[in-house]
């Protein structure tokens, strides 16, 4: 016990978030730095100049922005000065919060002489420049069983240092899903606009469903370089009235709050929190497998479709409309598995856990 209280005692620690992270994961780092205050953990939290950390209530973070000179030339000016400021934070452990930010990472553990842990959020197609040490990387977690079985077949060399920790959330007591009987149903879905091809399907489905006497809203939250090409899809299909883009906002919970129905239109492959959170507050979900879908279980936690067929797209939000107690259900049992598999409390031990053992690892 003593060997433990003083382990927790001189745990210091510096998280490496790049500008995806903050932005996409700003939920689960919240968390993660609420409960690491709880435990009286003192934390630096290395973030881009030019991402907006203050909605994650860091006051108990000292902020360290990286790099400091948007300028040419300046990387090795940058990587000083940070590691200048790491070491007068004395972190024991960094934990690096994306892929994207592995080399650097791995540079400030071999400079400061540190452990650190890696957080890998994406299937192994999508890394760029995955770089590990193997003296100085302890370990390497990842927030699904998909991720850790695609990792360690591309990685084999890394697959002793895996761990699953699943990203933990609230699940709300009630159920937003049709909670409103006598209001039309509204669909919402949370998906990057770069791409105009992605939501052709998608678009058509919700078209057929209004010809035939459909009444509902759905609100496409995200922005890209596509969203005019999108709108001008929406017109030729007729759709204006009844679909909605809006930008990104936060809070999350409250633009996903207002939809009876989530949609996650494609394969997605990386962990998507906003699937998280649609299901932790009780959106009914229809989604297509393939990628990171350790969430998607068909006539459980979701309803499933093919993204490349329209009628298996209408089908499946015919299944909920239809049927709001069938959809209702659905939305519990999403809740339901979430209780049992990702509460913040065993994220927040987990990743204790995994921190205190990388203080060991160079010592080993």
């Amino acid at each position: 016990m003593a060997l433990e209280n003083f382990t927790k005692k001189s745990l210091r620690l510096a998280l490496i978030a790049s500008e995806h992270t903050v932005s996409e994961y700003s939920i689960f780092l919240e968390h993660l730095l609420v409960g690491l205050a709880d435990e009286s953990i003192p934390v630096a939290l290395v973030c881009p100049s030019g991402c907006d950390a203050d909605p994650l209530s860091t006051g108990a973070a000292e902020i360290i922005r990286h790099p400091v000179f948007e300028l040419p030339l300046t990387e090795h000016l940058n990587r000083r000065l940070l590691i200048e400021r790491l070491a007068k934070f004395r972190p024991a452990v960094l934990h690096c919060l994306c892929e994207s930010r592995a080399l650097l990472t791995r540079r400030l553990a071999r400079r400061l002489d540190l452990p650190y842990v890696l957080m890998v959020n994406s299937l192994a197609k999508q890394l760029v420049r995955f770089s590990v040490s193997s003296r100085q990387c302890a370990k390497i977690i990842t927030p699904a069983k998909s991720i850790t079985a695609d990792i360690a077949e591309a990685y084999p060399r890394l697959a002793e240092r895996m761990e699953q920790i699943n990203i933990g959330t609230f699940v709300a007591e009630g159920n937003v899903c049709f909670s409103e009987p006598s209001h039309p149903a509204t669909i919402v879905m949370a998906h990057p606009l770069d791409n105009a091809d992605d939501f052709e399907n998608l678009f058509n489905a919700v078209r057929h469903l209004m010809i035939d006497g459909y009444e509902f809203m759905v609100i496409v939250s995200g922005g890209g370089r596509a969203e005019g090409q999108l709108r001008k899809l929406l017109a030729a299909l007729g759709l204006l009235q009844t679909v909605t883009i809006v930008p990104r906002l936060r809070p999350w919970r409250s633009v996903l709050a207002a939809g009876d129905i989530f949609i996650q239109p494609l394969p997605n492959p990386a962990f998507n929190p906003l699937l998280l959170e649609a299901m932790s507050i009780g959106s009914a979900v229809a989604a297509c497998k393939g990628g990171v879908d350790d969430l998607i279980i068909e006539d459980q936690t979701a309803v499933v479709f093919d993204p490349n067929d329209e009628l298996s797209i209408v089908g499946a939000l015919q299944r909920l409309l239809d049927r709001r107690d069938f959809a209702r259900k659905i939305a519990r049992a999403a809740q339901q598995y979430l209780k049992d598999n990702h509460t913040v409390s065993k994220m927040i031990s987990a990743t204790l856990q995994t921190y205190h053992e990388a203080q060991q690892w160079l010592k080993g």
